[in-house]
């Protein structure tokens, strides 16, 4: 996500950092190479040119000229501009407070509206609530039928009246058959095009004013990246939108998209799309999104993810294993590898590490070894996973070939457990008590590579 724009501010901080005193030569430089870097990403010329301006004119200033680290303040500058542009705080989806809670899904054909309702209903299914997904794209086909499948995959209902019932019917149905049924929220599928037209817009205005709705959030697909914008300030000028969803923002590489939408409808992104799966959707936090865009990482989403997925017995147990020096079996390795795969993307969780996003391609996590990792250990016996010293030569050969793997992985596997298993108990066995062994409540360190 962003690698480009990432990369290039980078090269840009790494330069400002290495300087003991700033010239405003050297700031003006420094926001030229910046300024080359948005217009690359493609964000808006306009903002691009504000935004420069604005960290040019706190960074003349004598808060920087006389610090003891002028290029960190710089970087704190355009840390802090950089949120400003995105909305400063968080901005959750609004709730009805006197009824049922109505959410429409706008957007053009393809921006991913369908697969985000999905999401969407999903979060509420976590969340203790009782979600009416409602098809009324009556256009596309297969629409209806997708979301059908996405529902039966969530046990979440969804309302449709066929594709020869008018979407402004769908709706007012959809809506009566939530009151009756204690359906809340209410979440529209709407149709799209292929582009903006009258047609598509009048209906969305009809739908608006029929069923009054508690939000409408526009969807946009984040690697369309400046046409996203445009499209974005057409929908608001037409329907006057509450919000923004940000999909298929993990294949973007530029980020434009992320850095104009807000300053230029004006209407906040409230929910980020990082994935196919239906787990794949966040809160948009502007300081977070700033922080991984110049490579500072966001732990506190990391951490988030974290206590999402993580099963609080096996912690326990396995906490209690490392305090009372107890060998971890495989099924303990096992365990942790699954709990990491709950949490996403490898790829996206490096980005979220501090200073992962420079370390070189060859030292980045590889997804297939983990998948390796797992197969190995699956191949194993129940005996074998909890004494792997009886785990030989011929017993090799068979995990191998049982996994579809080499003997070298099978040994390469082995020899880093044990030199897991290791670690942990010289550092439970030489601390000074209960400070050092916290450091691996929760699980332990893996290195799948």
């Amino acid at each position: 996500m962003f690698e480009s724009l990432t990369g290039k501010l980078q090269d840009v901080f790494g330069k400002l950092r290495g300087k003991g005193k700033l010239s405003e030569a050297d700031i003006n430089n420094a926001l030229r190479e910046v300024r080359l870097a948005l217009i690359s990403a493609d964000v808006n010329y306009g903002i691009v040119k504000k935004f420069t301006e604005d960290v040019k004119a706190r960074s003349i200033g004598q808060e920087v000229m006389r610090s003891l680290t002028p290029g960190q303040q710089v970087i704190k500058i355009v840390n802090e501009e950089m949120v400003k542009l995105m909305g400063v705080e968080a901005s959750k989806i609004n709730h009805s407070t006197d009824g049922t809670t109505i959410l429409v899904l706008a957007g053009l054909q393809g921006s991913g509206k369908t697969t985000a309702a999905g999401k969407l209903a999903r979060r509420f299914v976590r969340e203790g609530r009782n979600p009416l997904l409602v098809a009324a794209d009556i256009y596309r086909p297969a629409a209806i039928t997708q979301l059908q499948v996405l529902g039966e995959s969530l046990n979440v209902p969804v309302f449709t009246l066929g594709s020869d019932t008018s979407p402004v019917k769908i709706c007012q149905a959809a809506v009566k058959h939530a009151a009756k049924n204690g359906n809340d929220p209410v979440i529209v599928d709407t149709a799209g095009r292929l582009h903006i037209d009258e047609q598509l817009m009048r209906e969305m205005k009809d739908i608006k004013r029929t069923i009054n709705p508690t939000e409408i959030l526009f969807v946009a697909d984040a690697a369309m990246g400046q046409e996203a914008v445009n499209v974005a300030k057409e929908f608001n000028d037409s329907l006057d939108i509450d919000g923004v969803i940000l999909t298929k923002l993990d294949g973007d590489a530029r980020g434009g998209a992320a850095l104009s939408i807000k300053a230029v409808t004006g209407k906040p992104i409230k929910l980020v799309s990082m994935g196919e799966k239906l787990d794949a959707m966040e809160d948009f936090h502007p300081d977070r999104m700033a922080s991984r865009i110049l490579g500072m990482g966001d732990v506190l989403t990391l951490i988030e993810k974290a206590e999402a997925v993580i099963d609080e017995e096996t912690a326990k147990e396995m906490e209690r294993k490392i305090m009372e020096q107890r060998g971890l079996t495989l099924d303990d390795f096992l365990d942790q590898l699954q709990q990491i795969k709950k949490m996403g993307s490898l790829d996206q969780l490096m980005d979220m590490i501090p200073g992962m996003n420079a370390v070189p391609g060859d030292l980045q996590v590889d997804e297939e070894q983990f998948k390796r990792s797992e197969a190995i250990i699956r191949s194993m016996t129940v005996h074998e996973r909890h004494n792997p010293r009886i785990i030989k030569g011929s017993r090799r050969m068979r995990i191998a070939k049982g996994s579809g793997t080499k003997v070298q992985d099978v040994n390469k596997l082995l020899k880093q457990f044990s030199q897991m298993n290791r670690m942990v108990r010289q550092l439970t066995a030489t601390g000074t008590g209960k400070k050092r062994r916290r450091k691996f409540k929760g699980g332990f360190p893996l290195s799948p590579n």
